[in-house]
């Protein structure tokens, strides 16, 4: 009999890695560009847009990096599951950056308002409209694997929100070009701070989420309890626990107790398929007894 339980998917993270790479090695060319004439010109705005590239630039090469040492070592006897929490991990490292650059941005901006200094508009302008195009090619690229994978999603949250903080600058070096107001430029940045906090904090939550093994979001634990419960031959359903690996990967554990008469194959291969049609459940452990005896009720944990 076969029991063919390979993985021949390919993973979320590493079908997309080849658009990683490329809007990683975008970002980058662009951030040193950003990074001098946002120091030269003393834009806050562009600085603050500038942290958030780098963040972009950093989460990007981690994300990749993880994606790499998750496929090269999925196979490792000594770690049962590989290694792809890396990516979850990455999308922690992620969100933390973005906190810590949306702090300094409000900070710095708090210190400007009273005496903004002179910006020089049109460098500013030229490098937002530079930046924009590099975040809305990077938008393209990573739209369709952040439906897909966490670790993704995270690089394409930056990206989006990097794109409008783009935006924001364009905005900042016209006002200032046209009416001289240099108040406009710390206002701005302060925007593309606050912008960023909601953000990182749903990019936290999620990854949070996936390290404490919480059960996935959209799965009601009740109702796959009701489910397996409910097959011809099941007599009892307890110590049922679900939760994510990574992006894609969820996985299920479960006692099922059958009944005397209870076909125990029959069981098992009702339950696989119901579990992966119904909730998308395709890797489920089950353990299966004879009878209501609870075998595992002495369990500690």
């Amino acid at each position: 009999m076969s029991h063919d339980h390979a993985h021949g998917h390919v993973r979320a993270g590493a079908r997309h890695s080849g658009r990683l790479r490329v809007s990683f090695l975008l970002i980058v060319g662009f951030l040193v560009v950003q990074v001098v004439v946002g120091v030269t010109t003393g834009s806050l705005a562009l600085q603050s847009d500038a942290g958030h590239m780098a963040t972009d630039a950093l989460g990007l090469g981690m994300a990749l990096a993880a994606i790499g040492a998750a496929t090269r070592a999925s196979a490792a006897r000594h770690r049962t599951f590989g290694l792809y929490r890396l990516e979850i991990l990455a999308a922690l490292a992620n969100a933390i950056l973005l906190f810590a650059v949306a702090a300094y941005v409000l900070v710095e901006a708090t210190l400007r308002v009273d005496d903004p200094p002179d910006v020089a508009s049109v460098p500013v302008l030229v490098v937002g409209v530079v930046g924009l195009a590099v975040n809305l090619v990077a938008f393209l690229l990573l739209r369709r694997g952040a439906n897909e994978s966490l670790n993704v999603r995270g690089a394409y949250l930056e990206v989006v929100a990097d794109a409008l903080g783009s935006v924001g600058v364009i905005v900042s070096a016209i006002v200032m070009w046209a009416s001289g107001w240099g108040l406009v430029d710390p206002i701005v940045g302060a925007g593309i701070g606050l912008f960023i906090l909601p953000r990182a904090l749903r990019l936290g939550r999620e990854a949070l989420r996936v390290l404490v093994q919480a059960a996935p979001d959209g799965i009601d634990l009740d109702d796959v309890h009701r489910s397996l419960a409910g097959i011809d031959g099941v007599a009892d359903v307890h110590d049922l626990h679900v939760w994510t690996l990574t992006s894609e990967m969820d996985v299920l554990t479960a006692h099922v107790a059958v009944t005397d008469n209870g076909s125990t194959q029959a069981v098992l291969t009702t339950a696989r398929a119901m579990l992966a049609e119904r909730f998308g459940l395709a890797h489920a452990t089950l353990q299966v007894e004879v009878g209501t005896s609870h075998e595992c009720k002495d369990m500690t944990w």
